[in-house]
């Protein structure tokens, strides 16, 4: 089995057809499905949020094999992920995407398990603590981008969870929890 640093690749992905766009429909409903799968597990296991489909991509070539995706396939499988609500374009020109790999409400449970395990439930912390502080190390928020853990904290907001409030500087913004 192939692998991409410690991440082990699905047979597919040695599989030359698999890099061009497939024109059966069955055929390629199958292929986006494979695509889209390997996108997610790929970024989750590997912390990528945002894929530039005009920059470098490992999973967007194979040199074994000497194939790789064009611009239209790239955009195909990743719009397939936007239609499924595990991604977001970032631009108008569909060039950079954000991936979900937990939807924003998943997101949102995570936060909420987060604070009940540590023992934070009317407790202050920054945004920044959040994702990047001792009690996040070794948790799915360890690293989290900026803005899915915003949209996430406003969720919860919305929900009566939390309340944020703006610091000076966009470092010391603020969360209270109450839950």
């Amino acid at each position: 089995m192939q692998k991409l640093g410690d991440f082990k690749l699905p047979q597919f992905f040695n599989y030359p057809p698999y890099f061009t766009l497939q024109p059966v429909r069955e055929t390629r409903e199958k292929q986006v499905q494979l695509w889209k799968e390997l996108i997610l597990e790929y970024c989750r296991t590997q912390k990528i949020f945002v894929i530039g489909l005009e920059e470098e991509f490992p999973l967007f070539s194979n040199p074994e094999i000497e194939r790789s995706l064009s611009h239209e396939a790239r955009e195909a499988f990743v719009s397939a992920l936007v239609s499924d609500g595990r991604a977001e374009w970032l631009d108008k020109g569909h060039r950079k995407c954000l991936i979900l790999w937990h939807r924003i409400q998943d997101w949102a449970e995570i936060i909420i398990n987060f604070v009940k395990e540590n023992g934070l439930e009317d407790s202050v912390m920054t945004v920044e603590e959040i994702r990047s502080g001792i009690e996040s190390r070794g948790t799915e928020l360890h690293g989290l981008d900026r803005i899915i853990l915003m949209r996430a904290l406003k969720l919860l907001e919305h929900k009566g969870k939390l309340a944020i409030f703006k610091g000076t500087t966009a470092d010391d913004e603020g969360v209270k929890f109450s839950i």
